[in-house]
């Protein structure tokens, strides 16, 4: 049974919620006994948002926090908080009004308070909470000399990532640094294996099995190292649930995106697939993922996979992924920019 563990010291009215919320969990199958939880539910307060130090990549930890009413920015008000409070996903409840959901992906949406307020507010966490990261990188010294600087897929991976920033594709990522301490910020990049919070990636498929892919946290319209800004994907390990990839022996590598699992899918069942791009943007009219699975998550991957699956052509599909951006394949990256230039809406729809 996975287990459930409550952290914190919060308001009465974040208390009243959570113990709604261990009622609706101990009902879907969840228990309180248990040494390492796969769930917290961490009661935070304004004055001092204290985190739970997780010892695992596989426990999911929901913060709670109590607002007198819901900011106009959400993002700017309440993002801290998840930073602060090293959270998956922030909610912050008004007593009365409802819950607003913030996630790391800068995802936000509401829940209004009233009839089975609890079951909606648990049908928003539980999907994000059972899915499965797969963050892990496993480097091998062994890429080909010859393209420890790069080929024509990797300049064009540039190429793509400066015409992206001049379309004003590429917003800032959030200033994390400035929000954690040092401590905690070398937890969550031990944990996660995080750079940054970074927007949107690139890849393009080298051969049969292999592609090139952007590096995690890096400046998408800056990419020049080898290893360090582009890494070369070659394969996904089930056994060490890690990503494989060939790196030049001269270079300490930076992790790859954590949306590599996502792609890897897609070039394996799809040959006719060059190139994938994800974008934090929207198109009208497309097909949106149920759930707003975590990136890097083996979930998610596969509803994007079934996304890609279902369109038309797969080697041409743009796949919403729900409160969060776009991931677009295409023959080539070139390909994909020309279809998609002067479509893109920068404001992804919440729901």
């Amino acid at each position: 049974m996975p287990v459930l563990r409550v952290h914190g010291e919060g308001t009465p009215g974040v208390k009243r919620l959570v113990e709604g919320l261990v009622e609706e969990f101990q009902s879907r199958g969840y228990t309180l006994e248990g040494e390492v939880p796969d769930l917290v539910f961490n009661l935070i307060q304004q004055e001092e948002p204290r985190p739970y130090r997780r010892r695992s990549q596989g426990t999911f930890v929901v913060s709670f926090l109590e607002v007198p009413d819901f900011p106009e920015n959400p993002i700017q008000a309440l993002y801290p908080y998840l930073v602060r409070a090293l959270s998956n996903q922030l909610v912050a409840y008004a007593p009365g009004r409802g819950a607003k959901f913030l996630t790391l992906e800068l995802g936000h949406y509401d829940e209004p308070e009233g009839e089975g307020f609890f079951r909606r507010v648990a049908d928003r966490i539980y999907p994000l909470a059972c899915s499965r990261l797969v963050i892990r990188n496993r480097f091998e010294p062994d890429l080909e000399p010859e393209l420890w600087e790069g080929d024509e897929l990797t300049r064009s991976l540039a190429e793509a990532g400066r015409r992206l920033k001049e379309w004003d594709l590429l917003p800032a990522p959030f200033p994390i640094e400035e929000i954690l301490s040092p401590e905690d910020l070398r937890h969550v990049k031990r944990l996660y294996g995080i750079g940054g919070l970074s927007y949107g990636n690139l890849s393009a498929r080298k051969d049969e099995r292999r592609f090139w892919m952007s590096a995690s946290g890096v400046d998408k319209a800056n990419l020049k190292e080898i290893g360090r800004d582009i890494l070369m994907v070659k394969d996904y390990d089930p056994v060490e649930n890690a990503i494989v990839l060939s790196v030049p022996p001269q270079v300490e590598p930076r992790r790859v995106s954590v949306d590599a699992i996502e792609h890897w899918m897609i070039y394996r069942e799809h040959p006719e697939v060059g190139a994938i791009l994800h974008v934090h943007a929207w198109m009208d009219g497309v097909e949106a993922t149920p759930f707003n699975f975590p990136c890097g998550t083996w979930e998610l991957a596969q509803a994007v996979a079934e996304k890609v699956r279902q369109a038309p052509d797969p080697a041409r599909a743009v796949v919403g992924l729900k409160n969060h951006g776009l991931t677009i394949t295409g023959r080539s990256m070139e390909e994909i920019l020309e279809r998609i230039e002067g479509r893109l809406l920068r404001t992804v729809p919440m729901v």
